[in-house]
Parts: structure tokens; sequence; C-alpha cells
């Protein structure tokens, strides 16, 4: 698999670039996952909106879907252009039905309702979801692949679920929207610390921290993540590409 990072700030897009949103490839099959603010100007950098198979929404707030309807736009305009590919699937919760019902578009996009406790099978990823502790129901996701996972937190605070459920994941992708020693927990999110204990305890192969803050130093997110997580710690930039 190969990770892209395509927006990783929280909230709101610094100038220039955008908020959640990361590519997500393996055999030749395409899937963004989130699509917030900017996403998708910063994802034509890497493929075009026509050439994704998949899409994964994690919740409904605007930094993670606000470009949703600007996808919608892009592939209507490239379907009158003769260059798009079909019905576009993308899979989200059904918690909130307003913006579950938002997602549909014509016949160029289909929402898919999951479930926590399911397994879903999207291209060559299977795909299971766990509810995350945030203001809005949120669900994370443990995505594997030919023997390789990758666990996204999406927005939450710390549960002791997440533990077990993203056990051994080879790369830990994890919203990082304060540092130690604040108190993230009343906001649905997580801290520095709270990411390294996570990554440490669950045993992940990497961490990147993403979902990053408008304020301070983020590089010392890092040194405050290594305290608890003794393995590679990254800041999630534009562009950036993992191998898992």
């Amino acid at each position: 698999m190969k990770l892209t990072v395509i927006g990783q700030w929280g909230g709101y897009p610094k100038a220039g670039e955008a908020s959640t949103g990361y590519l997500l490839q393996h055999n030749g099959f395409k899937m963004l996952i989130d699509c917030g603010s900017g996403v998708l100007s910063h994802l034509q950098q890497h493929v075009e909106a026509t050439d994704l198979d998949a899409v994964l929404l994690s919740h409904y707030h605007p930094d993670h879907v606000a470009d949703i309807g600007v996808l919608q736009h892009a592939l209507l305009i490239q379907y009158f252009l003769g260059k798009n590919n079909g019905t576009l699937p993308v899979y989200a919760h059904k918690e909130d039905q307003q913006g579950f019902e938002t997602i549909t578009y014509k016949d160029l996009m289909k929402a898919h309702e999951y479930k926590e406790g399911t397994s879903l099978s999207v291209g060559p990823f299977t795909v299971t979801f766990v509810k995350t502790k945030h203001p809005v129901p949120c669900y994370g996701m443990r995505i594997e692949a030919d023997g390789k996972a990758l666990f996204y937190t999406a927005d939450s605070a710390f549960r002791e679920e997440f533990v077990s459920f993203g056990q051994d994941a080879d790369v830990l992708l994890c919203e990082c929207n304060f540092y130690g020693g604040m108190d993230a927990s009343n906001a649905g999110h997580m801290t520095s610390l709270d990411a390294g204990n996570l990554a440490q305890k669950s045993n992940a192969g990497k961490l990147i921290l993403t979902h990053l803050p408008h304020f301070g130093e983020l590089e010392q997110l890092v040194t405050e993540a290594k305290t608890l997580y003794k393995g590679d710690v990254l800041l999630a930039e534009k562009d950036m590409e993992v191998d898992i």
C-alpha cells in the first residue's frame, strides 16, 4: 500500500494547503480517505478526480467533507467532457442522515453505509471500523491489504479500545490536535502524549501525527510523542508518501 498525505490540517487548511484527506493506493486501486477543504485541488497533483475508485468518510465535519460537493461537480464536468468512469462509491456512516443523503449525486456518486463491527471489502482493501470519541458520530478505520495494516484514528479523544483495534498496525495515522499537557478530551481530540501512548501500547510500526493544530511549534508534538513511543514519529506533510 502507498499512503499519500493530501491534507493534514485540523479545522481549516493552512494557506495553500488542505484539511484532512489521504490517498491510499494498492494494485492500481485508488481510494480517498476523507475529503476536507482544499483536498480536491491538491489531489489532482497526484491523480485525477475521475481516477478515484472509492472514497471513505469518517464523519461529516467540514474539515473532512467540505470538498465532497466540489468532487461531485468535478465528476459532472468530466462526464460532460466524456471522461467520467461511472459511479464513484462513497462509504460513510448513516448516523447523520442529512449528511449521508448529501453524498449521492445523480449517477456519478453513490453513498454506501458502513457500521461498527462490520468488515468492508473495497477493491483490494479490507476495512473495519471503530467508533471514536468526538462531538459528532465518527469512525476510525483499520485498512488491510496483503498482510499490511493502516490504522487511521480519524477525530477522537483517546480510547482504550483503540489499542486492541490498532494492534500491530504497520502505520498509525493518528490525529494530534493538541500538545502534551493540554486538555484535548473535552474537545474530542488527542494530544501528542495520547498519540505516543497509543502507538506504544498498540505496537505500531510507525506513528504519523496528523490533523495538526494551527498554533505552537509542531516539532514539539514529535518530541512529546517520542517520550512514550520509541518507534519512528513523523509529522504529516502535504504530498508526503509512505509505503506500507
